[in-house]
């Protein structure tokens, strides 16, 4: 899984681990849950491993695939890559060594850009003094709903040189302290029976952002298709992008 990509904000995917579990209402309509599914019909070897149904589903249960680590040294061309678009990389089962792993690989190609985004932040907070965190790592935390604005301020104590939230699918008015996030992507949801997105939760976002100096980048209105609603905000397009920081922890020069 390292093709290009079609999310607006990024340009490829690298999938070392696959699968995962719901944990919030913006899982509820997973679209990689949805995918595994097809994939595992389809035969596809990394997503033959059943996840519990309850919170998971047939071919999303969570897999390791070492086999994929070395992919990015393979591209030569820098790129802005999603790290595991088809899981989390800090699910409580992906092992710490092989999160280690990971990071490793990101540290030894500097050419590319790794977007890494979870619903687990916590977990990230407790490993974040002892990973690099070198300057190409961007780390995200998922943000739907004022339930779940907690995980922004987990990530404030995280030594990226990018830290950001993925407000996707936004699912109600998200009131945010923007101190020390650098970029805010928001969008709606698509699929059969996406949930509705109210354009004065996006306006409240987009104004906050530029209050604070986050980048904001708005991805789609969303609707049966992702492309149904366009992604124009009053009348234009918004495609900011973040400029790496420094942190007070020194991160590693590459």
């Amino acid at each position: 899984m390292g093709d290009k990509s079609t999310i607006e904000w990024t340009e490829a995917t690298w999938n070392p681990t696959t699968g995962c579990d719901r944990i919030s209402a913006g899982c509820d309509n997973c679209y990689a849950l949805t995918l595994a599914k097809r994939l595992k019909a389809m035969g596809n070897a990394k997503y033959q491993l059943d996840g519990d149904p309850r919170t998971s589903g047939p071919g999303f249960g969570l897999a390791i695939h070492s086999d994929v680590l070395a992919l990015p040294y393979t591209w030569r061309e820098p790129r802005r890559v999603f790290v595991n678009s088809m899981s989390d990389l800090f699910h409580a089962r992906v092992p710490t060594d092989f999160v280690f792993e990971v990071f490793n690989v990101m540290v030894a190609t500097p050419r590319h850009s790794y977007q890494i985004l979870t619903k687990r932040p916590r977990r990230v907070a407790r490993l974040a003094s002892s990973l690099p965190w070198p300057k190409n790592v961007w780390m995200g935390v998922t943000v739907e709903d004022q339930e779940t604005a907690w995980r922004a301020d987990v990530l404030r104590d995280v030594p990226a040189a990018v830290r950001f939230i993925s407000a996707e699918p936004l699912l109600g008015p998200v009131d945010l302290d923007l101190d020390g996030i650098d970029w805010l992507i928001a969008g709606g949801e698509s699929g059969v029976g996406h949930r509705h997105i109210d354009p004065a939760w996006v306006d409240a976002l987009q104004r906050a952002c530029a209050s604070s100096g986050t980048a904001f980048f708005f991805k789609q209105w969303g609707g049966r298709r992702p492309k149904s609603g366009g992604r124009l905000l009053r009348g234009r397009s918004w495609d900011e992008m973040p400029t790496p920081k420094l942190r007070a922890q020194a991160l590693v020069t590459v």
